[in-house]
């Protein structure tokens, strides 16, 4: 902002609230209006995921619009409209919204609720709200709930302090095996079984000096590449673009859960890590550059992890977007960076990928889903049985946590001007897919004695 806008805003805050004494008598009288409510009932926001339209401008980011404290702020920034989302967790009935505009930026806005973030039904309409703290009666039901904003009441935007929705909280139906095209249903028998032998097994307990982290790798290297793809493209060799695969070298268009288990030889270590891991390959002026090492973590970013479970044996899921092609300048989502001394030095000419000093390579980090619908081991977009978790539990209709995949690659490049390319284009394009063939007993012993326990352990599963 400006100075002179940020002046404008001063004197327009100075003329709608009066003296400084009078601000402050109104600051406290409206913190304590809504800590009375909050007394009286918790909101159903309250440390939910909330995300803006737009980026945030001066404030705090946007979860700081329900975080309960008026003392943060989401500023909505300069453009029309605007609109702030809360994810409640689960379906819910809706009875009332609690606004808390800064004072006298007046605006026109709408409060939608959904049930799947798609589908939106308005629950009420206001045409010049006077700001301050609003209480709305509303009637309505869904996991998601919208504010959205029309019409700002000055060129100097609006900031909203806090956004609190109350009501009932619900559950999500409980997930049933889909039987349609592309969905996988687990054979529970055999889970429930896998998960008796993994309650069974003792917890090795960390050492006192142990690093409280929940964590375990797969170490590997590249293995070979083909243009297929055994989740996407079953069965039909040469029907994807070129993948560098890892882990089980028998791995190709026509792998399945046994044919990885019956096959040992593999680029990963622990021996007891069969499971089959691919993303797209890298091209450097049209060669490519395979990685010189690739590190699979197994973790967990969940504040509570004790209630982890190991994966269902042939589990599948893919995370990022091979059909994602937008540019990557610095500072942009999906980005590769440079590991070592000296870091980055530059941008390539068209700016999506950093030039690494000779003495840094080339890396990319790719964090998988952690939260899982306890049904099936595949879905027909490869994700949709699986989910992040955003407000630290995994719940409603993904309510097993699993553990939290993530590749760390690294490229033997230091990159150019010319920059490089992907097999799937653009940088953004970025994905990986995972084909899970673990051990029971290597997998389970590492997800109690690592994960659960929380204690950072090597490739052999030990402390």
């Amino acid at each position: 902002m400006s100075r002179s806008a940020r002046a404008g805003r001063s004197r327009l805050r100075t003329i709608l609230l009066g003296a400084a004494a009078t601000a402050l008598v109104g600051t406290f009288l409206t913190n304590l209006a809504l800590r009375s409510a909050d007394a009286a009932e918790t909101p159903l926001s309250q440390g939910k995921p909330a995300t803006a339209s737009s980026a945030e401008n001066g404030g705090t980011p946007a979860s700081a619009a329900v975080d309960g404290d008026t003392g943060t702020r989401w500023s909505s920034g300069f453009s029309d409209p605007q609109w702030l989302q809360v994810d409640l967790g689960s379906t819910a009935t809706i009875t009332k919204v609690v606004l808390n505009w800064e004072a006298a930026y007046a605006k026109d806005f709408t409060i939608q609720t959904s049930a799947n973030g798609t589908t939106w039904t308005t629950v009420d309409t206001t045409v010049n709200g006077t700001g301050g703290t609003q209480t709305l009666t509303v009637s309505g039901s869904g996991r998601y709930v919208k504010l959205n904003t029309t019409k700002r009441a000055t060129q100097y935007g609006v900031s909203l302090w806090e956004f609190q929705v109350f009501g009932a909280a619900g559950t999500n139906p409980t997930p049933t095996a889909s039987s349609g095209a592309g969905w996988v249903n687990m054979d529970q028998n055999a889970w429930q079984a896998q998960l008796a032998a993994f309650n069974a097994l003792p917890t090795h307990p960390a050492p006192a000096n142990a690093v409280r982290v929940s964590d375990f790798n797969a170490a590997c290297t590249y293995s070979h590449s083909f243009k297929d793809d055994p989740i996407v493209f079953p069965g039909l060799p040469g029907a994807s673009h070129m993948h560098s695969f890892l882990g089980n070298r028998s791995t190709n268009a026509n792998t399945t859960t046994d044919t990885l288990l019956n096959n040992a030889a593999s680029s990963c270590s622990p021996s007891g890590d069969l499971s089959a891991y691919w993303i797209p390959t890298l091209y450097e002026r049209g060669v490519a550059v395979e990685p010189s090492g690739v590190t699979v973590y197994y973790g967990s970013r969940l504040p509570d992890p004790s209630q982890t479970k190991p994966f269902p044996q042939g589990f599948r899921m893919i995370a990022g977007d091979a059909k994602l092609q937008v540019p990557t300048p610095a500072g942009a989502p999906n980005q590769f960076w440079c590991a070592g001394p000296g870091g980055e030095i530059g941008r390539s000419a068209d700016g999506n990928w950093p030039i690494c000093a000779q003495t840094a390579v080339l890396n990319y980090q790719l964090v998988f889903q952690d939260c899982w619908d306890g049904i099936h081991l595949d879905s027909p977009d490869h994700k949709s049985h699986v989910a992040y978790t955003y407000t630290g539990s995994c719940g409603g209709q993904f309510p097993v946590a699993i553990p939290n995949v993530s590749f760390v690659i690294a490229y033997p490049t230091h990159g150019s001007a010319d920059g490089f390319t992907l097999s799937s284009g653009l940088a953004s394009s970025i994905h990986g897919d995972s084909f899970l063939a673990w051990d029971n007993t290597a997998m389970g012993q590492r997800v109690k004695d690592c994960v659960v326990q929380k204690a950072k352990c090597n490739t052999d599963g030990q402390f």
